[in-house]
C-alpha cells in the first residue's frame, strides 16, 4: 500500500477470512436488497491469483471495503462500500486509488465497474478519477435500476493513482459505487 493512501486515522489492509463475518455485516446494513451472500466473500478470497479485497479501518473498526477482480487486459472494481458515517473523509477515494494502483501492478489496460444510475456523487467520484460511462445495463440491479457502466483507460492515464488537484480529506463516496449483485 503506498505511504500516505488513507487518510489520518484510516487503515487500509488486505481484507483476510477474519474479516468476512464484519464485512457481511455491513454488506447487508448498506445493502439489504443487493447484499452479496456470505460464500460470495470467501469465494472471491479464495481467488488471490485474480481478486484484491481491502478493507478501511478506523480505530480498529472496518468502515469500509473494496474489491477488485483482475484478469488481464481487465481489472473490474467488483465492490467498493463506506459506511454512511464516514461519508464525506476520503475513504472511498483511498480505496478507489488502491484498487487503480492494483489493476496497474497487474498490468490492466483497462479499469471497469458497474455504478447505479441513481447514484450521481459516486458518479462525479469517478469521473474525477478519470472514468468515463461507455454502456447502460438496464434493469441490472434487483430493484430495476439502470447500471451505468464506466471505464478508465489506464494506458491513456496519469501515472499518479489520485486525480490531480483532489484532496484525499474531503473527497466524498457515496455507500457503494459499484457491486455486483
Amino acid at each position: 500500500m503506498a505511504a500516505g493512501a488513507a487518510p489520518a486515522g484510516v487503515t487500509l489492509r488486505k481484507m483476510n477470512g477474519t474479516d468476512i463475518p464484519a464485512v457481511h455485516s455491513l454488506e447487508c446494513r448498506l445493502f439489504p436488497v443487493d447484499a452479496w451472500p456470505l460464500q460470495m466473500f470467501h469465494d472471491e478470497l479464495a481467488q488471490a491469483e485474480t481478486r484484491h479485497y481491502l478493507v478501511a479501518e478506523v480505530a480498529g473498526d472496518i468502515v469500509g471495503y473494496a474489491g477488485l477482480m483482475c484478469i488481464e487486459p481487465i481489472a473490474d472494481v467488483q465492490t467498493i462500500a463506506v459506511v454512511p458515517e464516514c461519508e464525506g473523509k476520503g475513504i472511498g477515494s483511498a480505496l478507489l486509488t488502491e484498487l487503480i494502483a492494483e489493476s496497474r501492478r497487474r498490468r490492466a489496460a483497462d479499469v471497469l465497474l458497474e455504478v447505479r444510475a441513481d447514484n450521481p456523487r459516486a458518479q462525479d467520484l469517478y469521473r474525477r478519477f478519470g472514468f468515463e460511462q461507455i454502456h447502460v445495463r438496464p434493469r441490472y440491479y434487483r430493484d430495476g435500476v439502470d447500471a451505468l457502466i464506466m471505464r478508465l483507460q489506464l494506458q491513456d492515464s496519469a501515472l499518479v493513482d489520485r486525480p490531480a488537484g483532489t484532496d484525499a480529506t474531503t473527497d466524498t463516496m457515496p455507500a457503494k459505487e459499484a457491486d455486483t449483485p
